[in-house]
């Protein structure tokens, strides 16, 4: 979106909003958090960082509601039936950008200024996207393949597809991969944001390609629940993943996995809750793609990384 665009946008949000504030302090606005899917156990922690940041701004109540399992048509429920509450604001995961972003726009017509995390509309005119360059984590993951592989083997893709993020990562990952003529991607499996079907996929694919090298997730499914590695060999095959959080780090320093790359989860819900309450007062975003940075936690780092953790679940900086 052009600058000028998103200023022009915000200009009539204000002026659909009232335009101001009354004279006893900022009016209570009423904020409609988004997750892809309530049974996704990362949403979680966005749940806690949307309420934090709602209870430090004082003006703000959140309503956190989601489709209970991946669902687009749900999600597209969802907002609709905010749009037609009219909420002050929506932030978004957004599960699948395309089907979406007509929706978004719509809310953005009414007057409702709409950021998306985690996962972006960019073809929307959503005001704003906080989250990782997904790309580039997506490199990073390749190349740490390649790193425990010597730049020689057979790698596994895990995926769900129609989520825009989740694309960007598998593109950022095949590109890395290409410049390592010794590593060939075997596969790429659809996992449809579904962590319960995640270790039938891993015992499949470790019993198809029994030479396979690396596993490489651009989503948390291998490391949401401690089972889903059981087919998995450490001494033959590799696994790299997205997010760090528990049970993860206990498997990483099990030996199950070997490297993790974590999201700014709490940030998720902070962020966007903040970034609508300035929008709200006329103060848009100077960049509207806030990249968060990711973490890639190791063996070597796992316990200064669980220490952090801690400091974030108390609610320290």
């Amino acid at each position: 979106m052009k600058r000028i665009g998103a200023l022009a946008i915000v200009a009539i949000l204000i002026a659909a909003s009232g335009c101001g504030r009354e004279a006893a302090g900022p009016r209570k606005l009423r904020l409609a958090v988004i997750p892809k899917a309530l049974d996704i156990p990362v949403f979680n922690y966005a749940k806690i960082g949307a309420e934090r940041a709602a209870a430090e701004l004082g003006h703000v109540e959140i309503i956190w509601r989601g489709p209970e399992r991946a669902d687009e048509l749900r999600q597209k429920e969802i907002v609709e039936s905010f749009i037609t509450q009219r909420v002050d604001g929506i932030a978004i995961s957004v599960l699948n950008a395309d089907f979406l972003t007509s929706t978004i726009d719509r809310a953005i017509a009414a007057g409702i200024p709409v950021v998306t995390w985690d996962s972006d509309a960019p073809k929307s005119k959503r005001l704003a996207f906080y989250g990782v360059d997904d790309y580039k984590t997506g490199q990073i993951m390749g190349e740490e393949a390649a790193r425990l592989l010597g730049g020689q083997g057979q790698i596994a893709l895990i995926t769900s597809l129609g989520a825009a993020n989740l694309q960007r990562r598998l593109e950022g990952v095949r590109s890395a991969l290409a410049t390592h003529s010794g590593l060939r991607i075997v596969e790429t499996y659809d996992i449809k944001e579904d962590p319960v079907r995640c270790a039938e996929i891993i015992a499949a694919g470790t019993n198809r390609y029994p030479n396979l090298g690396a596993w490489i997730s651009v989503g948390g499914w291998p490391v949401f629940t401690r089972n889903a590695l059981a087919a998995v060999d450490p001494s033959r095959t590799k696994v790299i993943s997205f997010d760090t959080i528990p049970p993860a780090p206990e498997i990483l320093k099990a030996g199950k996995a070997q490297v993790l790359l974590g999201q700014k989860y709490f940030g998720w819900g902070a962020e966007p809750v903040k970034l609508l309450a300035d929008i709200i007062a006329g103060r848009p975003p100077q960049n509207p793609i806030i990249d968060s940075g990711v973490d890639v936690v190791t063996a070597d780092n796992v316990d200064a990384y669980l220490e952090q953790w801690a400091r974030l679940e108390r609610g320290a900086k």
